[in-house]
């Protein structure tokens, strides 16, 4: 019985972009789980946090992690899989073989790490794939950084497999959230970013297009923890903006599906991505999106979304005003653009994946 080892510890935040890799892809791969060589069913083992056995269902087993799982953990796999390059669970040798993915190199271009701390980052991060008998990336660019920062071993091959989407436009509730700061929302029109609130995002340069666009609302959704928030809500309130910028943190899968389907349009201008899986989300929706020409969204956004060549206000908003009117004149644009989305499956993914545990 061949024997597969799934590290989905990132489950224990599955409002995440990791959580909801290590969710759906979970999923998939338990549903199209194949026979082996022996004829019998492959054995998977997931690690998941603290009170998330049973969520794959009761045909698999389940280790929950802990500082003691990062230094032992029991048996023998044929393949153990780290579903992304920052795990602490690492296989000892020979007890299978690795496959590491890796979401993005993205820590090399903060402005806010030192580069002692990016050195030892990228060293630690090189042990890994030393020890790799497999690499897969989320997107060709990431794994262009991949192969430009680090010494991939000659006999190591390495596949791009972008995420799926997993949101359904189908189950959208009617109503709109029901929080303090969505009163009387459903009468205004909005423009809407999903996504950490945090300098690599670059959402302060949306700002200015509430000045440009007096009847709109502008929707930050995602964590704020980060001081870059404050700063955000300081800039509108000299911007005299802040009565029309609404920030609800971390929002549920509900609310997050009404807020794709009622935002005129969906706002990205982030710096750095290795996918930028609320893109594709938003595509789903039939939605417009505008992103930056930066690292992989033109991947995600192909030649369906509208570019910001920069982030100047007067370019950006003027390359919102554009698009918002092509789009609503050009009905073939947003089939198009959810016939791309569509292109984003964790079927897809998840088939790619056996057929890299199987060789």
């Amino acid at each position: 019985m061949p024997t597969l080892f799934i590290d989905a510890e990132r489950l224990r935040d599955r409002n995440s972009g990791l959580g909801q890799v290590c969710l759906h892809l979970g999923h998939e791969l338990v549903r199209q789980r194949p026979n082996g060589r022996d004829g019998e069913p492959w054995h998977i083992t997931f690690l998941v946090p603290k009170g998330e056995t049973g969520v794959f269902g009761n045909e698999v087993a389940y280790l929950e992690a802990s500082w003691l799982r990062k230094v032992w953990i029991p048996g023998q796999f044929d393949v153990w899989h780290c579903l992304h390059q920052d795990s602490d669970y690492l296989p000892r040798p020979g007890q299978g073989k690795l496959i590491l993915t890796i979401h993005d190199l993205n820590f090399l271009a903060r402005t806010d790490y030192p580069e002692a701390k990016k050195a030892r980052k990228r060293t630690a991060l090189q042990r890994k794939v030393d020890r790799a008998s497999v690499l897969t990336t989320i997107s060709d660019y990431t794994a262009s950084d991949v192969r430009t920062h680090l010494t991939i071993p000659p006999n190591v091959p390495l596949h791009v497999i972008p995420n799926g989407v997993a949101i359904d436009p189908t189950q959208t509730p009617v109503s709109p959230p029901a929080l303090p700061l969505f009163d009387s929302f459903a009468l205004s029109p909005f423009f809407l970013f999903l996504g950490v609130i945090h300098p690599k995002k670059n959402v302060h340069t949306l700002l200015p297009l509430l000045e440009a666009f007096p009847d709109y609302r502008l929707v930050l959704a995602g964590p704020d923890g980060h001081a870059y928030a404050q700063h955000i809500r300081e800039q509108a309130q000299n911007l005299g903006i802040a009565d029309r910028l609404l920030m609800p943190g971390v929002v549920n899968e509900a609310t997050k599906s009404w807020l794709y389907a009622n935002c005129d349009a969906f706002l990205f201008p982030s710096l750095s991505e290795g996918f930028g899986l609320p893109v594709a989300e938003a595509m789903t929706f039939g939605k417009p999106v505008f992103v930056s020409r930066l690292t992989s969204l033109p991947e995600v956004g192909g030649k369906e979304a509208y570019y910001f060549d920069n982030f100047e206000p007067e370019h950006m908003a003027q390359t919102v005003y554009d698009g918002v009117q092509d789009f609503s004149l050009n009905p073939l644009r947003q089939q198009r653009m959810q016939k791309r989305a569509a292109g984003f499956r964790w079927d897809a993914v998840a088939g790619q994946y056996w057929e890299l545990y199987r060789f």
